[in-house]
């Protein structure tokens, strides 16, 4: 499974550079993990959904 950096959390817009970047404050050994496709999915990845902790708890 696969997942999309469009629904994470840390998916920031620059208004600068007009695109979109990663947000997660990560250091080089963390960053050339990530790049390096060491893992499957992002390890950092947070949904940005605010809504799906009430509807677990429904």
């Amino acid at each position: 499974m696969s997942i999309s950096c469009d629904t994470c959390a840390y998916y920031e817009y620059d208004e600068n550079d007009d695109a979109y970047y990663c947000g997660v404050d990560m250091d080089e050994d963390d960053y050339g993990r990530v790049a390096g496709q060491h893992f499957r999915e992002c390890p950092y990845y947070q949904n940005d959904d605010e809504y799906a902790v009430v509807r677990h708890q429904m």
